[in-house]
């Protein structure tokens, strides 16, 4: 295996230089395949945040009065950039956060569509024309900045989610100052290099690197920063919103999920174990969409158990630069207790256990973090693992005796992000997408798997309304302005001289 990162040191990027801190305390890089250290990045404080702040306010200023077409070329040349770095920011993904390698090319792939997606709107960005209510003046809407943004990425997705918010952001007229997750901040790091390579103007991307303590409750504080873009737990999305709420600062979240498979008992069953196992041990459940519970008829539920089991089999822990390997690590040994935790909850809450289970050993790798794919059935709606999100590789099979009781399990839960249904009856396929109560919804797919053209988000505990992703992504990063322009002459006073 080449190309292996050894002994990087991660500090701030502020208006176009990196910058160490005299002072700056240093957290350790874990590679979660071997559990060893392959670098170190900067803890920042408020006071770094705050010179990032300055430096964004007075790039803005001037980024803001740049046409929108030229800062899309910015973006575009972002995008040739990372398509021609692919598989080099791939090895790094990998060994920084732990996904298999052809889960990490994806990602990546995902950022690059997005580079090119958002300098589209770079032409568009449109607003409305609408005709007046009185003579001789004309009447229309546009989108302009909001101002200076501030991005907070988890480090399960750290390329992809890092796209969805700061390339719209950018591309609007913005500047951002972004906290990456201090577990993956080498992706981070990359992407500003590129950045950078690109042209775009110094200040308009901030890098600082630290804990949500210092460094996110910092922007969340900071008086001008003027929106906040968060995707992570929803313990600290709920704060978040309570402190943006107090400020009158604008915020979007994306927060959890308990996203479900429904499995009729017309499906076939062959793609629904597909579908099932790519989206739940995939990226080893590390993500706000995997599939965590699984509601099949009772009729043929013997049988996919039974082909779930033959399939789980095949799947191969260990690190995922190896192409061979299907299931990598989880993040970190915190991660793997807390996995532990909800297994033996759910036994002790009386669901079976047929497969996995444990903390898995890796021969030549037993210092990972890896845990065994794990398979419950005769799991109950109302039981913990089966209500609470786990974020590991954990499946919760729950008996249904009908289509409408799969729909109403599928919206007990507290949040709302994915799900999906396998069947053949076209009927059922309508009324699922109308029924299910998520942002997200999959007919003969599993859970996983979003375009980057379409609204990335979900309902209830997942999220506060707004998405990422898609054209309505601009909608966190910009501000309505309505715009009256009368050439009557004289002074017109709307409803009052309508006649």
């Amino acid at each position: 295996m080449s190309n292996l990162i050894q002994n990087e040191k991660v500090v701030n990027y502020i208006n176009g230089e990196w910058v160490t801190p005299a002072q700056g305390k240093y957290a350790s890089i874990i590679n979660p395949a071997n559990g060893k250290a392959i670098g170190e990045v900067l803890l920042s404080s408020a006071g770094d945040v705050d010179h990032a702040v300055q430096a964004a306010k007075q790039a803005q200023k001037h980024w803001a009065l740049v046409p929108a077409p030229q800062r899309a070329e910015v973006l575009y040349r972002v995008g040739l950039i990372m398509k021609d770095r692919k598989e080099e920011l791939s090895r790094i993904l990998t060994q920084e956060m732990g996904k298999v390698i052809e889960e990490a090319r994806g990602e990546v792939q995902e950022g690059i569509d997005m580079a090119f997606y958002m300098a589209g709107e770079g032409r568009r960005l449109f607003g409305n024309t609408t005709p007046s209510e009185l003579k001789d003046k004309f009447a229309m809407s546009v989108r302009v900045p909001v101002g200076i943004v501030g991005i907070i990425t988890p480090w399960n997705f750290p390329i992809a989610i890092a796209t969805w918010k700061s390339f719209p952001a950018i591309v609007s007229g913005n500047a951002v100052i972004w906290k990456p997750a201090t577990e993956t901040p080498l992706m981070a790091r990359e992407l500003v290099k590129i950045f950078h390579e690109a042209g775009l103007p110094k200040g308009v991307i901030n890098l600082v690197c630290g804990s949500g303590s210092q460094v996110g409750n910092a922007m969340v504080e900071h008086p001008d920063i003027d929106v906040i873009s968060f995707t992570g737990s929803n313990e600290v999305g709920r704060n978040i919103a309570g402190t943006c709420g107090s400020l009158l600062k604008r915020v979007s979240l994306e927060m959890g999920g308990k996203n479900a498979v429904i499995v009729m008992d017309d499906a076939d069953l062959d793609l629904a174990v597909e579908g099932i196992l790519w989206s739940a041990y995939g990226t080893s459940g590390q993500r706000c969409t995997a599939c965590s519970r699984v509601m099949v008829h009772e009729k043929v539920k013997e049988q996919l158990e039974e082909r779930l089991l033959v399939e789980m089999e095949k799947l191969t822990l260990g690190n995922g630069l190896d192409e061979r390997v299907k299931v990598g690590p989880v993040i970190n040994s915190q991660a793997l207790r807390k996995i532990d935790e909800y297994v033996q909850i759910g036994q002790e809450e009386g669901a079976k256990l047929l497969a996995g289970g444990s903390i898995a050993k890796i021969d030549k790798l037993e210092n990972g973090y890896y845990y065994a794919p794990t398979l419950f059935t005769d799991v109950k709606a109302t039981m913990r693992i089966a209500q609470e999100e786990i974020f590991g590789p954990v499946v919760s099979i729950i008996p249904v005796q009908s289509f409408e009781e799969a729909i109403e399990v599928n919206n007990s839960v507290t949040y709302g992000l994915s799900s999906s249904i396998f069947t053949k009856d076209v009927n059922k396929v309508f009324a699922a997408q109308r029924d299910l109560d998520t942002g997200i919804v999959y007919v003969n797919a599993g859970t996983t798997g979003a375009e980057i053209h379409l609204p990335f988000g979900g309902t209830k505990g997942t999220g506060n309304g707004h998405r990422d992703s898609g054209v309505q992504a601009l909608d966190v990063f910009t501000e309505w302005k309505s715009v009256y322009v009368d050439f009557s002459g004289k002074l017109q006073r709307a409803q009052i001289d309508v006649e």
